[in-house]
């Protein structure tokens, strides 16, 4: 079948229907919310009232500043502690490399919500720490408020810029390098005008995913900021006041964190832009052997701040084990907030895993089509779709939240229900992490053996699930698993849609401390950690038959 001079065939209408998806789940919610930012909530005409209250009033103004002080911050702090990771574990020999990288992406995969949570049972009014000290006659400065938000979002976020940068150094053109030092560079000068520049493009992702998530992340500073608000609690508070009616406040406060996210794109791009990062893999560069202080002074730098950073982790674990009695610790151990776990939150385990096992259905399924129209496609729509796949990454759970809110419980599609709606959320959101885990395993197969079989007689579909879904699977399973991970620890936007019979264990969680219930907290937080550290155990495993990948 050909329109207009095209022909038509399988893979046309699943490109059909990807757009059509992804206009009704993404672009429509991001939509109502923009047009809803310029609406007045009590005549219902346009209006830029919105944006002119949001910056003329403090209240709003503080909340801005405060946003880019610990997203800034936290960033910068990411990087401080990223950067030299990278460069130690990638340029020496280390023990307990292997370590280090499985520790940091520990780190990364933990909900920042649990962190926050951690943080308080150390050092907040009450902490075990702030208690030690204060027993010595020493008073410390309490978790709350920006330094611990800043801290929080530091240890959590620097594996983002670890990672990357680790990647990058390790494929660095050695022989840039040695032409320095021949030309009388000290290893510092080195590395500032030859290493840095080149593995500039890795360090700016990371630490453009930093900002972005610390500027979207609503847990931390609700957990940790009395009073010290952000813009992620200001448009979630503003949209609980605002129930009822149009909620155009916390939609406007929405639209300027999108707005933030994509300026930082958009500068992180021209940035890059300006000059050409590249080098050739004629030479790796060759590790090194430490000796003497240099090499105690980096083993305990690189392994102290995957500690300290998987210590709140540690912390939740081990309070969970504490015996209490109702929300109090008494001392000693015990089983006994695992018992309330089970008497008072059943249904949010159950709903979580629920929630998160739909959600990762549907995108198991996607990703696997979508990524063949991506790589396969050479059209305008497959570039389209691969250009909307970026889109989740950049609007937080809130804002995407409230957008689903306003869009679907209005109109014909009023009755769709909280779970489906989660689901949904959930689906949306964590879709690209399935799509490019398994965008990367389809690049590395050449379409020969796709080609052979449909020469053979096989329909599209046929070649597709029997030749290059077997092919493709570990890296299909490994970004549903990373979908899942992310999809069971959503707090955010679970916060803006639950209702009374779709509690899940962030919700409940978040719940608990606000509530002082650190037993019950302690003990959901261990659940969720069980169930990420199993999924990144399986990522791994799964990763390497990735690279038994047919070329």
């Amino acid at each position: 079948m050909t329109i207009a001079g095209r022909r038509l065939d399988f893979w046309t209408g699943v490109t059909g229907v990807v757009l059509a998806v992804l206009v009704v789940l993404l672009m429509i919610p991001i939509f109502r919310v923009m047009v809803l930012s310029f609406v007045d909530a009590d005549t219902g005409n346009w209006t830029l009232g919105n944006y002119v209250e949001v910056f003329t009033r403090n209240f709003y103004l503080r909340g801005l500043k405060n946003t880019l002080f610990v997203g800034l911050l936290g960033t910068i702090g990411a990087s401080l502690v990223g950067i030299p990771l990278a460069f130690f574990t990638a340029r020496f020999h280390l023990w307990g490399r292997t370590w280090i990288s499985t520790l940091a992406i520990l780190v990364l995969v933990a909900p920042p919500f649990i962190g926050a949570y951690a943080w308080i049972m150390m050092l907040g009014s009450n902490g075990f720490v702030t208690n030690f000290f204060e027993r010595l006659g020493i008073e410390i400065p309490t978790i709350y408020g920006a330094h611990g938000i800043i801290l929080v979002f530091t240890l959590k976020f620097f594996p983002f810029v670890f990672l990357m940068t680790q990647t990058a150094l390790m494929a660095v053109n050695k022989s840039f390098e040695d032409a320095a030092e021949n030309l009388g560079c000290t290893p510092w000068q080195r590395f500032v005008k030859i290493t840095l520049p080149l593995v500039f493009p890795a360090i700016s992702t990371g630490a453009i995913i930093c900002f972005v998530l610390s500027i979207a992340d609503f847990g931390t500073p609700a957990i940790l900021g009395r009073g010290f608000r952000t813009l992620s609690t200001i448009a979630f508070t503003a949209y609980r006041s605002e129930l009822g009616g149009l909620p155009t406040m916390a939609v406007t406060v929405s639209m300027i964190m999108i707005a933030i996210s994509m300026l930082a794109l958009l500068a992180q791009r021209r940035i890059l832009a300006r000059r050409r990062y590249a080098s050739g893999l004629t030479n790796l560069p060759v590790k090194m052997h430490l000796t003497g202080w240099q090499n105690i002074a980096v083993h305990l730098f690189c392994h102290g701040a995957v500690l300290i950073a998987m210590l709140p982790n540690l912390v939740v674990v081990y309070t969970s084990f504490l015996k209490t009695n109702g929300p109090v610790f008494v001392g000693g151990f015990g089983m006994e907030s695992y018992a309330r776990m089970w008497r008072q939150a059943p249904e949010a385990i159950g709903n979580s895993f629920l929630f998160a096992l739909a959600a990762v259905a549907l995108i198991t399924i996607f990703s696997a089509f979508i990524s063949y129209v991506i790589v396969r496609r050479e059209t305008r729509a497959a570039g389209a779709i691969d250009f909307l796949m970026m889109v989740p990454y950049l609007v937080p759970g809130v804002v995407m939240a409230i957008g689903f809110v306003t869009t679907f419980r209005t109109g014909f599609l009023s009755g769709m229900g909280a779970a489906w709606l989660l689901i949904l959320l959930y689906f949306i959101r964590r879709l690209p992490y399935g799509v490019r885990s398994t965008t990367s395993s389809l690049r590395q197969i050449k379409p020969s053996m796709e080609e052979a079989a449909i020469n053979l007689g096989a329909p599209p579909l046929t070649a597709f699930l029997k030749v290059t879904l077997p092919l493709i699977l570990p890296g299909l399973i490994v970004g549903s698993l990373m979908s899942f991970i992310t999809a069971i620890n959503e707090l955010s936007g679970t916060l803006i849609i639950y209702d009374s019979g779709t509690l899940t264990m962030p919700v409940s969680i978040y719940l608990a401390v606000l509530d002082g219930e650190f037993g019950l907290a302690a003990a959901l937080s261990t659940v969720l950690l069980l169930c990420t550290g199993a999924c990144v155990f399986a990522v791994f495993r799964l990763a390497e038959k990735r690279e038994s990948s047919f070329l």
